[in-house]
């Protein structure tokens, strides 16, 4: 699997504009292209070797949002994965386009085999915590005031999703 220049152009536009405007995305500053071609290159080498998913969603031929999980490197890990980023571009937002990646995740991820799928969320982002919960997410865990955007602390929020139930 390897993404061409539009797309990453057209990942690196919603990323870029979701973190000026401030969306917890892991980022403080929005990022460069080099770091979405990197970060690209790494998620589509690791679904080539059945380690991970990218997932794309456009309305139309316009991308309005990506998402992707990565299994644990870790050997003592590696039936787990984490579902790192799901994005959604501002004008698609509220359109269902979320639930759709992220439920597609969630199946890719268990057809790979994952036995826990788990990520983790600011605090404060009451939409997304929202819809994993209605998943099938469940909390385990929260680091109070953990992350921080200047002067503002936010809680780290972790969910799984336990396959093997």
């Amino acid at each position: 699997m390897t993404v061409d220049d539009a797309v990453i152009d057209a990942a690196h536009a919603i990323l870029a504009d979701l973190v000026t405007t401030g969306a917890a995305l892991g980022w403080v500053e929005p990022p460069t292209r080099e770091e979405i071609v990197e970060l690209l290159d790494k998620v589509c080498a690791a679904a080539r070797a059945d380690d991970g998913a990218l997932f794309l969603a456009y309305i139309g031929e316009r991308l309005v949002g990506l998402g992707y999980w990565l299994r644990y490197a870790r050997p003592t890990h590696r039936p787990h994965a984490d579902l790192e980023k799901i994005a959604v571009a501002r004008e698609a937002q509220g359109a269902g386009v979320g639930r759709l990646l992220t439920v597609a995740l969630v199946d890719s991820a268990r057809t790979a085999g994952i036995e826990v799928l788990t990520l983790d969320a600011r605090g404060d982002n009451d939409n997304a915590l929202h819809l994993y919960r209605t998943l099938g997410f469940r909390e385990y865990g929260r680091l109070p005031d953990f992350v921080a955007v200047g002067e503002r602390r936010y809680d780290k929020v972790f969910y799984m999703v336990d396959f093997r139930d």
